[in-house]
């Protein structure tokens, strides 16, 4: 008997009952049954949920996902360094999940003047520039790692010159 047959079943249960204690136990159990699909749903980085649907628009399976050696390096660093990682990716290929707030990162190269050691990208033009910290209309300073890898500042990370602050 699946979730919405036992639904049918207790609510015909609590219309036919004439007997309160019956009514309210019926109640009860519905309302249990309803907060079935509440369930939280896991937590996941945005390249896990990227692995997760392209797989599934392969139609591979679960074990196709979880024994991927190539796919994405950042993938299997996190596949063996983050606990319960493969329940994780578990429980989201089976029950959905919800992306994590990707980390952002202010980036500042030590040494330099205060109204330019900050790394800046431009909104409208997305091109990358040293200056104020502040954040405003004209540019970004709060990047993730992501977006600094894929501009080819990947590097930063593990520079000595360069002072990583990682911001809400």
């Amino acid at each position: 008997m699946n979730k919405q047959e036992l639904i049918e079943k207790y609510k015909e249960l609590e219309a036919g009952s004439f007997d309160i204690a019956a009514i309210v136990v019926c109640q009860l159990v519905l309302k249990d049954l309803e907060q079935l699909d509440e369930l939280e749903k896991v937590q996941i980085p945005q390249f896990v949920a990227e692995i997760i649907e392209y797989y599934k628009g392969k139609n591979a399976t679960l074990y196709d996902a979880l024994r991927e050696k190539n796919f994405n390096k950042q993938y299997n660093e996190w596949l063996m360094n983050e606990q319960d990682a493969y329940n994780k990716v578990a429980r989201a290929w089976l029950d959905g999940y919800e992306v994590e707030e990707e980390k952002r990162y202010l980036v500042k190269i030590k040494g330099i003047c205060g109204n330019h050691e900050t790394l800046n990208r431009e909104k409208h033009s997305k091109k990358w520039l040293f200056s104020d910290r502040e954040e405003n209309t004209l540019y970004k300073t709060h990047h993730t790692r992501k977006e600094l890898e894929e501009a080819g500042f990947g590097w930063v990370f593990d520079c000595h010159g360069v002072e990583i602050e990682e911001v809400e």
